[in-house]
């Protein structure tokens, strides 16, 4: 068991782009390895991969791709080409702890969590190019032995016009590929707003999870500050077998190292 493993096996993540925001980049990811958790990042492009792999902290999660989409030929072939890039970039990232898995969306977005190509209705001619986009995918991370996940957004409130959005799609879509090198990266504060049952949710994702993110609703910061009872979702995690990745995608909402204990008291398991 690593110093990032905890709660009956969950390997637990904080995502570095929203917590000690105070600090430089290069010194929030060391704070979240001194606080035993692993780390995420977004975007790869500007950072300094080989720094950030100096700190010898766990990287669990950073994105896929740098552009493209899921539908458009030319999108489709942008997206496999910055797939491969940063691929590259996850390995200088992942040299001395293990490769990152690589997150996906439906479509590229702005620094604004907005869709470049927004779709108001998506078609069947849609679900079946994003079908064969995300199988090339596939074919691409069991060539260069890499995960790619794709991660369900909400469109009521960060995502508007986002397809293939919800967790509801991304549980069809790579249930559809059906490769181990292509899982979900359900993401449980986005499902919260978009569609809500999470517990069932869980249960039926179980089969197709590389990876679940967690913030509380509203506010989108961590767990006991929400709706949430992000205890009983941990607890439906492990009754389905789950045993990978949870990372904490929320801001802090007073000191980031309360937030962190929160975080892992939320996904700490105790005996009955």
């Amino acid at each position: 068991m690593t110093s990032a493993e905890h709660g009956e096996g969950f390997v637990l993540a904080a995502c570095a782009e929203m917590v000690f925001t105070d600090l430089p980049f290069l010194e929030r990811v060391e704070r979240i390895r001194d606080f035993g958790l692993a780390v995420e990042i977004w975007g790869w492009p500007g950072k300094d991969l080989d720094a950030l792999a100096a700190t010898e902290a766990r990287f669990t999660s950073m994105t896929g791709y740098v552009e493209g989409d899921l539908i458009d030929p030319d999108g489709a072939d942008a997206l496999l080409k910055t797939a491969e890039e940063s691929i590259a970039a996850a390995r200088r990232l992942g040299a001395r702890t293990g490769v990152p898995n690589l997150n996906l969306h439906g479509t590229g977005l702005d620094d604004k969590g907005l869709p470049i190509k927004p779709i108001e209705h998506v078609t069947g001619a849609m679900w079946m190019a994003a079908e064969k986009t995300l199988a090339r995918i596939a074919a691409l991370g069991e060539r260069e032995d890499v995960v790619f996940c794709l991660e369900n957004l909400n469109l009521p409130v960060d995502h508007p016009g986002t397809p293939f959005a919800l967790a509801e799609d991304t549980h069809a879509l790579v249930a559809a590929v059906d490769s181990p090198h292509l899982r979900m990266n359900l993401d449980l504060y986005h499902a919260q707003i978009g569609e809500g049952n999470l517990i069932e949710r869980v249960r039926e994702s179980a089969p197709y999870l590389g990876e679940v993110q967690v913030a509380d609703v509203p506010g989108r910061c961590e767990p006991f500050t929400g709706e949430i009872r992000y205890p009983a979702v941990a607890a439906a995690l492990h009754d389905a077998g789950y045993r990978g990745v949870v990372g904490m995608e929320a801001f802090a909402s007073g000191d980031s190292t309360v937030a962190l204990e929160r975080f892992r008291e939320a996904f700490t398991l105790t005996a009955d």
